[in-house]
């Protein structure tokens, strides 16, 4: 047809390439690529399940209701005057969008082994396509939280940084990367030691809890527990992320900065990892 323009891609595939080689001009020419990806991760989460997507609402609010009981009736463990159902459901959101991110891309290579055996295409596509996978599920996840959020503020019991609510994509972005470069470190290292996988369920649940999500951080002083919990890298953007949501929580520049740092290092040496394992891991998988 007249006025239409025909588009070429000329790849060239080698066996000899840089480690650190993200290829993102080849990536993006697979982005409908990983637009099906995306769409195929988040409806095989689901699929065959009797309450199929509604399980988007009901883990999160099962999961909040345990946390409010345990940690809040239980232990009284207090919540810095945040509504307990609201404080736990929005923690269990931001974190169910980072172990997610950590979770789907540390199989990377064992669950696409046949797809990775048959056709070419960047790898990066599928870590790529299981992070947005995991903001689509944040999205869903947080319209419940919102409901809450409303009923509270038009009660005057929660008093939000509306203005700071522009960081959150920041968050979203900052914990995406680190939940990426841990994935496909684990998926690297999995191919050869298949007992990471085991322990990856249990290990980002021990996570967890040094992370200040089923907690608020000043409930722990100035102790060395709260030292340990400052090095974690995941618990400055989480306390970002209450404080923009809920009026609560602390910004910390310094601990944020090392945050990125920590993250920026882990997503270089997750794809020099990636890169080197992606050549030879059909031999061993």
């Amino acid at each position: 047809m007249a006025g239409m323009t025909k588009q070429t891609y000329h790849i060239h595939i080698s066996s000899k390439h840089r480690m650190l080689d993200l290829n993102l001009r080849e990536v993006w020419q697979y982005r409908d690529l990983i637009t099906l990806f995306t769409k195929r991760t988040f409806t095989l989460t689901y699929k065959q399940t009797i309450l199929g997507p509604v399980w988007l609402f009901l883990n999160p609010l099962i999961s909040s209701v345990i946390y409010a009981f345990v940690f809040g009736g239980i232990a009284g463990i207090g919540t810095d005057g945040i509504p307990s159902l609201l404080f736990y459901m929005s923690g269990n959101a931001i974190w169910i969008f980072f172990s997610g991110c950590v979770t789907k891309n540390a199989s990377t290579f064992t669950a696409n082994a046949n797809v990775f055996g048959k056709v070419y295409f960047p790898r990066l596509t599928i870590p790529i396509s299981n992070v947005l996978s995991s903001v689509i599920q944040f999205g869903i996840q947080m319209l419940m939280v919102l409901v809450l959020l409303i009923y509270y503020v038009v009660a005057g019991a929660v008093h939000p940084h509306w203005g700071a609510w522009l960081l959150i994509p920041l968050v979203l972005i900052h914990l995406g990367l680190l939940g990426l470069g841990c994935g496909i470190i684990i998926s690297s290292l999995t191919t050869k030691y298949r007992d990471l996988a085991i322990l990856v369920t249990f290990g980002v649940q021990l996570w967890m809890y040094i992370t200040p999500v089923v907690y608020p951080l000043s409930q722990l002083g100035d102790g060395w527990m709260k030292t340990i919990l400052m090095i974690n890298p995941v618990t400055a953007p989480v306390e970002m992320f209450r404080y923009a949501l809920l009026g609560q929580g602390t910004i910390m520049p310094g601990y944020l900065a090392y945050s990125w740092v920590v993250t920026i290092v882990v997503v270089i040496i997750g794809i020099m990892i990636f890169n080197k394992v992606e050549k030879t891991f059909m031999d061993t998988v």
